[in-house]
């Protein structure tokens, strides 16, 4: 008699029998704890060092513009470190060797006036430029340091052991050889003329120091100078207009009318210059109502501005005479508060009918028009201001006085005094200030050292165009600031810099500046660094050939501009590290067009006659979600820091880790400006949690699958075996991935983000892991419909990690490092780039399956209103009838095309419809719940028949008939058993 079998022992609840997710990827990223735990694995593996120098690819540089090493990090620094380490983690996933040195601007004022404030007044007396220069040497680094560890923090890989510093010896020593071939190349000069120069820093200042804050006003100014002289000619033609030549130049006569918004340069007024080409008017001069009677009984004026001035003067003013402005040169007249008397010239287009009277105040020593027309007449530079911003004795009665405080209400008083002060108002206009003092400029004409861009401006510009521009914009407005530039002022009058290594003769003032001086200060400085120029005298600087004659030489102590030192970063970089030069790719902020991109152009064009890049890429500012400045007079600061590691109150500022921060800078077009506040935090928060839920879901139901080929032993599905659904889902992978390669390789990363999200929650969530959840829990673990659908969910997992590791790329190593089976790679970054087999891409699977979802979404609104109204709870509650019109051939194709699958089991409708029974055609189930017609369908909800599966929740007319489970349904019975 054979053994009646051993009763089998169920749990008290079927739902442990169920297939669940079983992952320790948890849900939470706990990214505070987590992310630093993935960096010090990177670091472990040495993944960076291995990738950029082992991988097989080309070798591919994107060189780092320096931030400068002051404060603490930005979002503007995350905005750029972060849009470079998504190129280059992309390049190294694609098996370019993509090295990285970052670098730091390490010279300049800000660090020196950080030294200075720290010291006391006895400390500062006691300062020599070495003792200066050690401590800003020491305070550089420390910020170097402090920032370094910001950008390792949000997973910046990079060469941080061994950075590029301008500080640093063979950086400045490639810095001289720079400026050595342009000097040998004719393009140095030393020349007296006005530059942009900063009263508070003291120093002359590059145009890319300056900004231009809104609101600044001056002091306007219409003035009267009395005519003294007038050339032959022009008197002969007022003669006949009824004025004598004696009147026009005696007390009260004729005199020209200027304007400007800079009082304090009348002292330094050596002409007045017209447009030659434009009319003038003399015109005799009457007042008009209760205004005062003017000093002079005629002036010129420009024939255009006649009505607006009589209007801003309160003047009535009739012309006598109308002639070209050549016509005026050699009208001699005095000046207006100083005894001496100067000439009407010919300027150039620069003086037009805009503003002003078209006549212009000019004075050679504050201002470049004024100093090139005062050049072609033999006019002195004369440059009455000092260092300071004081007028010096040239300026007579207002010597002492400066000139951004008290000199203007000086001038203006002694002005009105002689009755020729016509008219001044306070006038809105841009003004510069220097960028580091907030304070501002002023035009002033002194020694300094130029680079001559008048040398190579034509092969700037031939470079320029050579060059691929991103934004194409950029390439215009680089062009416009090329053209225009004047010479490039490279000398600065402070200390903690890079030397010009020149020596002036103590007699006679000459210049010694050669191959020999210039190689051997070069050579000392690669061994001893830019300090040897402050530590040793003339004796020790100067090349043995020169030795005997040391004592008459004196070296200079001009510091170079900042914007030289980075802008040789091609030289200190590229070239002594072995990177491409030039560069594959630069890549700043939309300003640099005036900076970094500008001074590299020209010192590498200079030198070796080509742009130091091959493709520039720039992006905006950050601003707050209300597009204003950040500020913390507004409280609108996003804190970096703070966003990634949390604030004191974690519960009003939570630690969302780097890879949020990571995810907001590819979430924005930054060919703009872009925005950054709380709200906008909250919301890259949940797009990180529904990718990372989705990735902990496709993690928990692989638990137990083995992705070798069943062939060998393992579970995976081949895939011309999978079902019609799984097939969809690699199209959908495959088209997700030609996508995002064709969005990184554009630098479109917010397309990227919006494809992610769009397979994430549509594709992945919505319509395949709704769609298979009965088949991953329900089924038995070995049978086909589950092992294809883990087949699918293994092959998208894995590339999905790939695909979004250079943006998220703690989570996708997080991943990676879950994943539940063995893989052949310790990193995601060893798998490489992702890429799908050609056999995915199966186009012709989309049209019937769009068919398919809309119907679906037809048939969920009519779920949703029955749930909505309380008549159903979960849809497999509902039976869906569908009725189609003779004319809905797409949606019926489609059926007959879901109809045709080799696997039921898995593609049928009434399972991707998530309802317990569905009918094509037939009469109408008997009690309706909903009905709704779209495209030539009807749609009719009604309750399902049977009765519910304890286990499966689907409803069927078979439970009750299996007496071991009878509230089981047979499939459920047959997994059981």
């Amino acid at each position: 008699m054979t053994a009646s079998p051993a009763p089998v022992s169920y749990p008290l609840s079927y739902k442990d029998t169920l297939n669940l997710l079983q992952t320790p990827f948890a849900m939470r990223a706990n990214a505070k704890v987590r992310e630093p735990e993935i960096q010090a694995f990177w670091a472990q593996q040495r993944l960076y060092e291995r990738l950029s120098q082992q991988n097989p690819g080309e070798v591919f540089t994107l060189h780092d513009g320096p931030p400068y090493a002051n404060g603490a990090l930005h979002v503007g620094h995350a905005l750029n470190k972060i849009l470079k380490d998504i190129i280059n983690k992309t390049a190294l996933l694609q098996g370019k060797r993509a090295r990285f040195v970052p670098g730091w601007d390490c010279h300049g004022l800000p660090i020196e006036l950080k030294v200075l404030q720290g010291l006391s007044s006895s400390d500062r007396s006691d300062l020599t430029p070495v003792t200066l220069r050690q401590k800003a040497h020491a305070y550089a680094l420390e910020q170097v340091e402090g920032q370094k560890s910001g950008f390792r923090r949000w997973g910046i890989w990079a060469d941080w052991e061994t950075p590029y510093l301008t500080l640093q010896k063979d950086y400045e020593a490639a810095q001289i050889g720079v400026f050595g071939a342009m000097v040998l190349a004719g393009h140095i000069y030393r020349g007296l003329k006005p530059v942009h120069w900063s009263p508070s820093s003291r120093t002359a200042l590059a145009e890319a120091e300056l900004e231009y804050p809104d609101g600044h006003t001056s002091p306007s100014v219409f003035a009267a100078f009395p005519v003294v002289a007038l050339p032959e000619a022009l008197a002969t033609q007022l003669e006949t207009a009824g004025l004598t030549a004696k009147a026009a130049t005696g007390a009260g006569g004729l005199a020209v009318a200027i304007w400007t918004t800079t009082p304090w340069t009348l002292p330094a007024n050596l002409a007045v210059s017209v447009n030659g080409r434009l009319d003038y008017a003399i015109c005799a001069v009457a007042a008009r109502g209760d205004a005062p009677t003017p000093a002079a009984s005629h002036m010129v004026v420009a024939a255009e501005l006649i009505e607006s001035l009589q209007t801003s003067l309160g003047l009535e003013l009739t012309p006598l005479l109308i002639l070209k402005g050549s016509e005026l040169e050699g009208i001699t007249y005095r000046h207006p508060l100083l005894e001496r008397t100067s000439p009407v010239v010919i300027g150039g287009d620069y003086i037009t009918t805009e503003a002003g009277t078209g006549l212009v105040h000019t004075a050679p020593g504050h201002g470049v028009d004024d100093f090139n027309t005062g050049k072609k007449y033999g006019l002195p530079v004369l440059c009455p201001v000092d260092e300071a911003g004081n007028l010096t004795a040239e300026a007579g009665p207002f010597a002492g006085t400066n000139v951004l405080k008290d000199a203007n209400p000086a001038i203006l008083s002694a002005l009105e005094a002689t009755g020729l002060l016509l008219k001044q108002e306070r006038y809105e206009h841009r003004y510069p200030y220097d960028w580091r003092t907030k304070k501002p400029t002023i035009f002033r004409a002194t020694e300094q050292w130029f680079a001559s861009v008048e040398g190579f401006r034509a092969a700037a510009l031939g470079a320029i165009a050579e060059v691929d521009w991103l934004p194409a914009s950029g390439r215009n407005r680089i062009e416009a600031m090329v053209s225009d530039r004047g010479d490039w002022c490279i000398s600065r009058q402070r200390t903690w810099g890079v030397p010009i290594p020149v020596f002036y003769h103590r007699e006679t003032g000459e210049v010694l500046l050669n191959e020999a001086t210039l190689g051997h200060i070069q050579a000392l400085i690669a061994e001893h660094g830019a300090d040897v120029w402050w530590q040793r005298d003339e004796a020790g600087l100067l090349p043995e050939a020169y030795a005997a004659e040391a004592s008459q030489w004196r070296k200079g102590s001009d510091t170079m501009d900042v914007w030289f030192d980075s802008g040789s970063s091609w030289a200190g970089v590229l070239q002594e590290r072995g990177l491409h030069y030039p560069a594959d790719l630069y890549l700043e902020g939309s300003d640099q067009h005036r900076g970094w991109f500008q001074s590299s152009l020209l010192t590498s064009v200079a030198v070796n006659g080509h742009a130091p890049y091959k493709r520039v890429l720039t992006h905006g500012f950050t601003l707050d979600e209300k597009g204003r400045k950040m500020s913390k007079s507004l409280g609108n600061v996003v804190d970096p820091a703070v966003l990634v590691e949390g604030g004191k109150n974690e519960k009003q500022e939570p630690a969302y880790g780097a890879d949020v921060l990571r995810l907001w800078v590819s979430s924005v077009d930054y060919s703009a400006d872009v925005p950054l506040g709380p709200g906008i935090v909250k919301q890259l928060a949940d797009v990180y949690r529904k990718v990372r839920n989705t990735a902990r879901y496709l993690l928990g139901n692989l638990h137990d699958f083995d992705p070798r080929p069943q062939a060998e032993g393992g579970d995976a599905v081949p895939y011309d075996q999978l079902p019609l659904l799984d097939q969809w889902m690699l199209q959908r992978t495959a088209a997700l991935i030609d996508s995002v390669t064709g969005d990184f390789e554009r630098y479109e990363f917010y397309r990227f983000f919006q494809a992610l999200q769009n397979f994430c929650v549509v594709d992945l969530s919505n319509v395949y892991l709704d769609i298979a959840k009965d088949r991953l829990y329900v089924s038995g673990a070995d049978e086909f419909r589950r092992r294809s659908c883990q087949t699918v969910l293994s092959l998208v997992l894995e590339r999905l990690a790939g695909l979004i590791a250079p943006v998220l790329c703690h989570m996708a190593e997080d991943i990676w490092q879950n994943l539940p089976y063995p893989v052949a790679e310790t990193s995601v970054f060893e798998r490489g780039w992702p890429t799908a087999p050609d056999g995915w891409r199966q186009a012709q699977l989309e049209a019937p399956m769009e068919r398919i979802l809309e119907l679906r979404s037809l048939v969920n609104r009519q779920l949703e209103s029955c749930r909505s109204s309380g008549q159903l709870g979960a849809s497999l509650e509902a039976q869906v009838q569908l009725e189609l019109e003779a004319g809905s051939t797409n949606t019926a194709e489609a059926l007959r095309w879901l109809a045709s699958s080799s696997h039921p089991s898995v593609d049928n409708l009434a399972d991707w419809l998530l309802v317990s029974g569905l009918k094509e055609g037939g009469v109408a189930p008997a009690e309706l719940l909903a009905e709704a017609s779209e495209n030539g369908i009807t749609v009719r909800i009604a309750k399902a028949e049977g009765q519910k599966c304890e286990r499966c929740w689907h409803y069927e007319s078979d439970i009750g008939q299996h007496s071991a489970h009878p509230s089981l349904c047979g499939r459920c019975v047959a997994v059981l058993s």
